[in-house]
């Protein structure tokens, strides 16, 4: 897929994900934890995407191994940011981490958070 049309499809999930927040009721003025997800089955490209990610500001958190279905071996991290559901601020980070993606030649995977008063450590409750 083109950079460019990912970033439409990008876009659009960004505008999707925060309404279906805002309509189950998520408070819309409060600091979310925002967790952009990469994705790749070369570490050493994961370690470089991760750094750039670093230098751009975001937190990040240490790779993880996966073994999906089929009994490949991935590896992931998330880029993380705090701030509210701000679309404009979705849309330019998700624009500067799907080029670092595609300059480091891993997968951007979109982004996720949780509602607000729901305890992060529940996976069940992040929205992407």
């Amino acid at each position: 897929m083109s950079i460019k049309r990912q970033l439409e499809e990008q876009r659009e999930e960004n505008r999707d994900i925060v309404n279906a927040l805002l309509e189950d009721g998520s408070e819309p003025d409060a600091e979310y934890i925002i967790e952009h997800h990469f994705a790749s089955t070369n570490f050493d490209r994961l370690e470089k995407a991760a750094v750039d990610a670093f230098k751009l500001g975001f937190e990040v958190n240490d790779a993880e191994e996966m073994e999906l279905e089929n009994g490949q071996i991935i590896y992931c991290f998330d880029a993380i940011a705090h701030h509210k559901l701000d679309i404009e601020m979705l849309d330019k980070a998700v624009e500067q981490l799907i080029e670092l993606a595609q300059k480091q030649k891993v997968d951007y995977d979109g982004w996720g958070t949780y509602f607000v008063g729901d305890d992060p450590e529940v996976e069940d409750d992040t929205v992407h």
